[in-house]
């Protein structure tokens, strides 16, 4: 191998170097933000985890429960459940960072129309999951605590005390102050037959459950997003979304069926919000070619495909030409069968 092959493979090398070089720059930045996103989660992760487990607490104050109570059966369970929301808040509080490190790194490398494509799609996948979270979390969860929670006598263990209790007040030489006499107690109240079944629930499963629905819910919420960006690219059409639309509705009654619990309301609620979103994408995705075409029509390069009656001249001498050698052919065919 000469010495310029060798120049030109350490300069083709460079560039590469570079963009190694700067990739580990972004990723370092982004996993410091990461990190001081988790710190700043977990100085609130108890008032958010209070926040996420609202549902449930509502649900179980409208089935009769005085006293809503959650319990964690390992040292560790709670601490780590902590350190859960603190990990998926970070990240979100992160987001803006991380989004804005992968931009500064993959913008060089696009012309500005793809940047221009590209950009509103990053600010709009944000946004369309913190809707879809927020749907999960104030409608789709009350209504599945409601089905699930609905099964069970969840009356806590202390209205079962406060209902058992037995004896009288006495009161002293002051009314004002009443005593509780020695015969006063609480007990639990006995039954025949039976066992009574009573909600303790855990709070990381509890938790997990809320996460579920928040994850899954945000995820569909990014149907339209996705979908435009691949009108963008061209990878699918309008004409084609709408022609696979029956299949899309089987496969959003499944998805209905899979992440969220066996409650006919729920499923409802669930296809029409995600086939609503489906509606949606083909609409935004029919305004790309649109806009796409009016642009191709003002710069000269649109071409629209000739219709089926409408004969092409060129094309039509062609095929006479064909025709012409054809009955050419044949007469030298007949000729020679002649002689």
């Amino acid at each position: 191998m000469s010495a310029s092959d060798d120049d030109d493979i350490e300069m083709s090398s460079a560039p590469l170097i570079e963009h190694l070089a700067e990739l580990r720059t972004r990723l370092i930045r982004s996993v410091l933000a990461f990190m001081a996103g988790i710190v700043l989660a977990f100085v609130v992760a108890e008032p958010i985890l209070q926040f996420l487990l609202g549902p449930i607490e509502a649900t179980l104050r409208t089935l009769g429960d005085p006293s809503p109570t959650l319990q964690y059966t390992s040292p560790q369970e709670y601490l780590f459940t902590l350190f859960r929301i603190s990990m998926v808040f970070g990240f979100m509080l992160a987001f803006p960072v991380i989004a804005a490190q992968m931009w500064r790194f993959v913008a060089p490398g696009l012309y500005r129309n793809e940047k221009a494509a590209f950009l509103p799609f990053i600010i709009a996948s944000p946004i369309m999951f913190l809707l879809g979270a927020a749907f999960a979390h104030f409608v789709v969860t009350p209504l599945a605590m409601n089905f699930f929670l609905g099964f069970a006598d969840v009356s806590s263990i202390f209205a079962n005390l406060l209902t058992g209790a037995i004896g009288e007040v006495e009161t002293v030489a002051d009314p004002n102050l009443p005593v509780v006499p020695d015969n006063l107690g609480a007990v639990v109240p006995e039954t025949d037959e039976g066992i009574r079944i009573t909600f303790f629930g855990k709070v990381n499963e509890s938790l997990d459950i809320t996460l579920k629905f928040i994850m899954a819910f945000g995820i569909c919420f990014q149907l339209p997003v996705l979908l435009t960006l691949m009108g963008k690219a061209g990878l699918v059409s309008a004409e084609g979304l709408g022609g696979v639309r029956k299949y899309a509705m089987v496969g959003i009654l499944v998805l209905a069926a899979l992440v969220t619990p066996p409650d006919v309301v729920t499923q409802l609620i669930l296809f029409t919000v995600v086939y609503g979103l489906y509606e949606i994408s083909i609409f935004l995705v029919r305004r790309v070619e649109k806009t796409r075409e009016q642009k191709l029509r003002a710069e000269g390069v649109w071409f629209e495909d000739d219709d089926a009656d409408e004969v092409d001249p060129m094309e039509a001498e062609f095929d006479a030409d064909d025709e012409d050698d054809g009955g050419d052919l044949d007469d030298l065919d007949e000729d020679r069968s002649k002689t």
